[in-house]
């Protein structure tokens, strides 16, 4: 399995002491490092080791060789190079320290790279400009445009998020022996006389903020069925901080606060309609992952059959919906500091292992993520894909105390009928299907998964014994659903939305199910008087009793 990643890269001795030395090779490898957060690279190691062979020897002269080369050969990049011997073999080799670039880092050539997974990927023409806005000598963050004195701040707010930081657990006990005036150089809400637009951001004055022109306005728009607005609430008289703004956005819809029991035909748990832990992780991204250089709104909208919350800008450079579960890019480093150490959020990554494990544990599809022209939407569906994974996951985790990988796993195996390796390896945005082992973990080795089959062709699936164990339907495809379990969703269903035709009804619970399995469960709730008809055969609709 490779070692290498977004933080790391090794390479053999031989690339710099052959007959052709790859310098140039070496110079873009920091270029990368440099543009994007850092890394190390080790002289020295071959491919898929971890160590450098027993016994090798790096001739002394090739330090201060290296630390030429790479200083000729690159422009705005900061790195160390180090002389190093391993404990495990003995073998020396050369570790290469390159620091995040304040400016935009290039060759001498004037090429432009960027560190993305285990790769170094050129930059080209949109993507170098991005880079160059993106990486300014002076963040927008600690910027003082606006000429604040330091001293204009809201008591309220400064005090609210003093007393957050003397609670929490994250900050040493030196952060929180700090004054409140000291709390301001320190987050850097203020840099000598003045306030930043940071500190006017998250402390300052209604007004000042109001003045920076990017505080973030918040739209809640809540549409029927066909498409119309019925309920819009707007958050832009920037009285909040973004601190205080996910707390209220919470707070202030009613609809995330819905819930509804699943059926008797499988059992009874309250579900939320959107979970609280979703919902604010999307608010943490989108407040503190978005670009506060650019004006624009972000809008959470809310339709039948799903959420979409769309921030305005585009993903950091470096992060794709394709990565997004595993790159971790500040672009509001500061502001990202300071969500974590008010446990608001993770030091590292989205927060989309948290909405993965959240979704799955609920057996509901997996998020979507766009990138457009100017703007991220991620939209998460309202269905169920199988009710019956959440009692299955439940129990599981309970019997086994599962870690979070685990359970993302799991999960996904239960709501399918089992995954390849390559199936899974693209579900979870991992480069390359070797690296499944460690989000399998224990699943294996405890008998909860099996697998067939070898290399890219392995197939993983849940034991059956297991779900027989935990009580897991024993036929768990939809489209072999028994009858009274089909029932039960159907009523759910009709319950949900009164006056639904069998189209409707049909396509909201799964089109893997038959249609005509469909018209009998129907008609099996009207012999119960459970339901009832209305209309004759394509007019026909649906309601309660």
């Amino acid at each position: 399995m490779s070692i290498e990643g977004q933080h790391l890269d090794s390479k053999s001795l031989r690339a710099i002491t052959g007959k052709n030395p790859a310098w140039s090779e070496l110079a873009k490898d920091c270029v990368a490092f440099a543009n994007a957060q850092g890394g190390r690279l080790r002289i020295g190691i071959e491919d898929g080791a971890s160590e450098p062979p027993a016994g090798q020897r790096v001739p002394p002269e090739l330090v201060e060789k290296t630390r030429s080369r790479i200083g000729e050969l690159t422009v705005n990049v900061t790195f160390s190079v180090q002389l190093c011997q391993s404990e495990l073999s003995g073998g020396e080799f050369l570790k290469i320290r390159v620091s995040p670039s304040v400016s935009p880092a290039s060759t001498t050539e004037g090429r432009f790279y960027l560190r993305v997974g285990d790769a170094c990927k050129p930059l080209i023409g949109e993507e170098v400009q991005r880079l160059l806005t993106e990486r300014n000598a002076r963040p927008w963050e600690t910027m003082t445009t606006l000429r604040v004195p330091r001293s204009e701040y809201d008591r309220g707010l400064l005090t609210s998020f003093a007393s957050g930081i003397r609670a929490s657990a994250r900050v040493k006990t030196s952060v929180k022996e700090k004054s409140d005036e000291e709390l301001l150089d320190h987050y850097y809400f203020a840099i000598g006389p003045y306030l930043t637009n940071l500190g006017i951001l998250c402390v300052g004055r209604r007004e000042h903020r109001a003045q920076l022109g990017s505080a973030p306005v918040i739209h809640f728009i809540k549409y029927d069925e066909a498409g119309r607005k019925v309920n819009k609430l707007v958050w832009d008289d920037h009285t909040l901080s973004p601190m205080q703004l996910i707390d209220t956005v919470w707070r202030e819809v009613p609809d995330f606060r819905e819930s509804y029991e699943l059926p008797d035909g499988l059992f009874r748990q309250q579900l939320p309609v959107y979970d609280g832990r979703v919902i604010r992780e999307y608010l943490v991204n989108a407040l503190v992952h978005r670009p506060y250089s650019q004006r624009g709104d972000i809008y959470i909208n809310l339709f039948p059959d799903r959420l979409e919350v769309i921030n305005p800008g585009l993903l950091p450079l470096g992060v794709t919906p394709q990565n997004i579960l595993h790159q971790s890019v500040r672009r509001n480093n500061e502001l990202a500091r300071a969500f974590h150490d008010l446990g608001l959020m993770e030091r590292e990554g989205s927060g989309y292992d948290l909405v993965y494990d959240v979704l799955l544990s609920q057996g509901r599809p997996l998020p979507k993520l766009y990138e457009g022209a100017d703007y991220v939407k991620v939209v998460t569906e309202k269905r169920i894909v199988k009710p019956e994974v959440i009692d299955f996951l439940m129990k599981a985790d309970q019997t086994y105390q599962l870690r979070q990988r685990e359970r993302i796993v799991l999960g996904l195996l239960a709501q399918s009928e089992g995954m390849t390796a390559r199936e899974l390896a693209e579900v979870l945005e991992l480069p390359t299907a070797e690296e499944i082992t460690s989000w399998l973990g224990r699943l294996p080795s405890i008998g909860i998964v099996k697998q067939s089959g070898r290399t890219k062709g392995t197939r993983y699936f849940v034991e059956p014994a297991v779900l027989q164990r935990l009580e897991f339907p024993s036929q768990t495809s939809l489209a072999r659903i028994e009858p009274h379990r089909l029932d039960a969703l159907v009523f759910e269903d009709i319950s949900r939305y009164p006056g639904s035709a069998i189209g409707e009804i049909h396509q909201r619970i799964g089109l893997e199910i038959k249609r005509r399995q469909v018209k009998s469960a129907l008609d099996r709730l009207c012999a119960k008087g459970a339901i009832r008809p209305e209309g004759n055969k394509r007019a026909r609709k649906y309601w309660m009793n």
